[in-house]
């Protein structure tokens, strides 16, 4: 009988996730689409073999232009896509008809033929008027870049308050969206122009669709309660990790950074980590211990992108809401990315409106360049150039992990508070506390208890304010 050895590799809950993630990969020739709770045609996402088109506007260079359309390409492929085309137009604006303008759109409409596409994906935010009008001109789907992100977000998310969040986006969107049946569905039959024609003769396409917005708007009302009853469970889970006094990091960064290979470097947990765009949604917590033996938990939250839907960082806020509540936020940057800058400039927009909106000071921020094993080392020193005060990492390889958990360190002791105490004997749990969250640098044992002068966080050192001893010091 062979036996099985004891100290065979358990699967962490990140490769657990990943296996499952893997094993619903879109199949050529099948199609994955949002859920719709509606009868009528919604934009189903058939996300199979498709082309991409951008509009290159006057200000941005060719590299943005260029880049813009590689990430677009990357977030095709992470839905499950086929890619067989890129094509953008050099415009001062959008065109408000079709996107790209008449005569690109018929181009577009030859590549589509010529590759076999069945979907274009437009890079930008498309109004529900030039959908319909580039599909009448290219006659297969076309959808844009904020379905395309809700459709990855719908395929990544795992929790519950995930999935709610991620459909309440959804609807939003779908709900100016929604259409007849084509033609064949009347939108307003009638006898005389200009008059609903009377009882009999008006078709049933407006009504049902109004039907349908109803049931959207219910459904959108009863997931922001939803998440707003979850949002309650993490303010109180919130509030005992600060009564702990330990101090937060979240990890913040544009989407596949590195942000959870991050995570598991620092704290050695199984956090999923994929080479895709948005492989985490959910936040996930860890506790860790820093090399003074003091406690923190790093908060690993979901990346941003460029142009990040606005129904989802609508969505996403109580998820964000990490961000304001961290003593320090460490923002990560993919070092091997050709406009890093870019990077940085999109996830400070995003983190400014959460601080805004929740009406809360911007805690201090950390740069970390991460990939630094395979980026561009004329870029590294452009980097270094512009960011003196940043940590330069990989994760992959554990390099600079040292340096930035000094950092960390150091950051966290700065909100520290000098006591000087006498502890009652009776109250050892005090002591604990001040050894597992401080940093002690005298102890010794008294008539009447153990006399410390220590560094504590806020929290703590008002825990201990009933048992000063000044002369101490």
């Amino acid at each position: 009988m062979t036996e099985h050895s004891s100290d065979s590799h358990s699967p962490t809950t990140g490769e657990l996730q990943l296996d499952e993630r893997s094993s619903l990969k879109r199949v050529a020739g099948l199609s994955t689409e949002l859920t719709d709770v509606t009868e009528v045609e919604y934009r189903q996402l058939r996300l199979e073999r498709v082309v991409l088109v951008g509009v290159w506007m006057q200000g941005s260079t060719t590299a943005q232009a260029e880049s813009s359309l590689a990430e677009l390409k990357a977030l095709a492929e992470t839905a499950g896509s086929e890619v067989l085309e890129g094509l953008f137009q050099r415009r001062d604006k959008p065109d408000p008809a079709t996107y790209i303008g008449s005569g690109k759109a018929h181009e577009l409409r030859e590549v589509v033929v010529a590759t076999g596409a069945d979907t274009v994906i437009c890079d930008g935010e498309l109004t529900p008027a030039q959908l319909t009008a580039l599909e009448k001109v290219v006659k297969v789907k076309v959808i844009d870049r904020t379905a395309l992100i809700l459709d990855i977000f719908a395929q990544h998310a795992t929790s519950r308050e995930g999935k709610a969040q991620v459909a309440l986006a959804q609807m939003e969107y779908m709900l100016p969206r929604l259409r007849g049946w084509g033609e064949s569905m009347s939108r307003q039959a009638g006898g005389r122009a200009g008059s609903n024609g009377g009882v009999g003769l008006r078709g049933p396409g407006e009504t049902k669709i109004e039907t349908d917005r109803r049931r959207i708007r219910e459904r959108t009302a009863k997931l922001r309660r939803e998440i707003r009853e979850m949002k309650t469970s993490r303010n109180t889970k919130r509030t005992k990790r600060k009564q702990a006094a330990l101090a937060s990091v979240t990890i913040v960064g544009y989407t596949n950074a590195g942000k959870s290979s991050l995570i598991n470097a620092m704290t050695g947990s199984g956090v999923l980590v994929q080479n895709a765009l948005f492989a985490t949604l959910d936040p996930t917590t860890r506790r860790m211990s820093l090399d003074d033996g003091r406690e923190i938990v790093v908060t690993d939250t979901v990346g941003f992108v460029r142009h990040l839907p606005t129904q989802l960082v609508e969505a996403f806020r109580s998820t964000l809401e990490e961000v304001a509540d961290a003593d320090l936020l460490l923002h990560i940057v993919d070092g091997s990315d050709p406009i890093p800058t870019g990077q940085i400039s999109a996830v400070r927009k995003v983190i400014e409106e959460v601080i805004h909106d929740e009406k809360a000071s911007t805690p201090p921020e950390l740069l970390v360049i991460n990939k630094i094993d395979v980026a561009d080392p004329t870029v590294l020193t452009q980097l270094r150039s512009l960011f003196p005060k940043a940590v330069f990492i990989s994760a992959a390889t554990g390099e600079g992990i040292p340096e930035l958990l000094e950092r960390v360190r150091e950051s966290v002791s700065r909100h520290d508070v000098h006591v000087s105490v006498r502890v009652p004997y009776s109250r050892g749990d005090l002591v604990s506390r001040i050894h597992a969250e401080g940093d002690v640098s005298s102890e010794k044992h008294g008539a009447d208890g153990t006399e410390i002068v220590a560094s504590v966080p806020s929290a703590l050192a008002n825990a201990l304010a009933e048992f000063a001893a000044p002369h101490l010091f």
